[in-house]
């Protein structure tokens, strides 16, 4: 029995930096989305209609990231004056800070034991710090140009990097090792990340291409050309079966990484699409861009029946896996939404969703 797939829709749409959104993340509570700006500032917006959102003030330069604790009690941002805070995400805003590098802090993550960050930096390297008191515990640094990205594995043990050296690095968090490179792209890499299994991890690259690897094997499973421009952000679904992409050339795509397809390419952002990412309970997904708004939107995916809405097709534009649906061996196809109905819609002067 085929069922209709359902678009995501808009939800919410918040107004409140005065620059680029260059991070954002969902506690893990729902009832909260953190962002992070070029204006300086990071902003916590209440998901809850009607409800006012908090500015938090303390960085002297622009915020490169954030990121809830796995708790949802306290939220890391990192920036370019070289600091990491550790803020309540409550509206007095309290947070402790620490200078964590010498150069503009990219990137911070909680370890999913809460007990444990790991920054990247424009110094080319990697820091693990306790979250009780900041304390310093050890540096990777084998990369050789600006780190952009930096994240724990789902179990904790394996770090993931990725740097404007055009590698993407995994490390052995207890060995303090790099147990592997992959050096398969043509560009910068602006962003990595585990899949939920954490037995892969996918990348966004400035060759306008995101890749996922099979960590264990080290073979390129999955190679995707969808974006006409640099893919600044990505974000697993926590099923595992979908990945979202945010780009330069202003739009979002949702990939099936089961079928190896793309469902949707969503138009909104007037300009760069600079992060993207999906909520704890892959109900919704959120994406900033350099037009300074902050887009939540509803997955609907609940309702996929995606056999009668796709089709393959013999043109090549996207390297993909084939057969039993598993990440395994690639083929290139190429691939368009061929829907029953019209999947244009607005929200509460929402943007459009046009097929890919």
């Amino acid at each position: 029995m085929s069922c209709t797939l359902e678009d995501p829709t808009l939800e919410r749409n918040f107004k409140g930096h005065r620059d680029t959104i260059t991070s954002l993340d969902f506690n893990s509570n729902m009832k909260q989305i953190a962002t992070g700006s070029l204006d300086s500032c990071v902003m916590i917006w209440n998901v809850k209609p009607h409800t006012r959102s908090y500015r938090f003030v303390g960085h002297k330069d622009s915020v490169m990231c954030v990121h809830f604790s796995p708790s949802g009690q306290l939220l890391a941002s990192a920036s370019r004056d070289r600091t990491v805070r550790l803020w309540l995400p409550t509206v007095r805003g309290e947070s402790s800070v620490f200078k964590a590098h010498t150069g503009t802090v990219r990137s911070v993550n909680f370890c999913s034991d809460g007990q444990t960050l790991v920054t990247a930096s424009d110094d080319k390297t990697l820091k693990v710090w306790t979250v009780h008191r900041q304390k310093f515990l050890f540096s990777f640094n084998r990369h050789i140009n600006w780190v952009r990205c930096a994240k724990f594995s789902p179990d904790g043990r394996l770090i993931v990097s990725a740097s404007d050296d055009k590698t993407v690095k995994i490390w052995d968090k207890n060995s303090r090792e790099c147990v592997h490179s992959f050096c398969e792209h043509s560009g910068y890499v602006n962003y990595a990340d585990f899949h939920p299994s954490g037995t892969c991890i996918a990348a966004a690259c400035t060759d306008n291409t995101v890749k996922v690897w099979d960590i264990r094997t080290h073979k390129l499973l999955q190679h995707y050309q969808v974006h006409s421009g640099a893919v600044n952000c990505l974000s697993f679904h926590p099923a595992g079966n979908h990945l979202i992409t945010a780009s330069t050339d202003s739009t979002l795509k949702i990939l099936d990484l089961l079928e190896g397809r793309q469902l949707y390419t969503l138009h909104g952002h007037q300009g760069s699409a600079s992060c993207v990412a999906f909520s704890t309970t892959g109900d919704h997904f959120a994406s900033g861009g350099s037009d300074e708004q902050v887009m939540v939107w509803k997955t609907n995916f609940e309702a996929a029946g995606y056999g009668d809405v796709l089709k393959k097709q013999k043109t090549t534009n996207a390297q993909v896996c084939t057969g039993s649906g598993r990440l395994s061996q690639t083929t290139r196809v190429s691939l368009q939404l061929q829907s029953k109905r019209s999947i244009v819609s607005q929200t509460r002067s929402s943007p459009c969703l046009r097929p890919p």
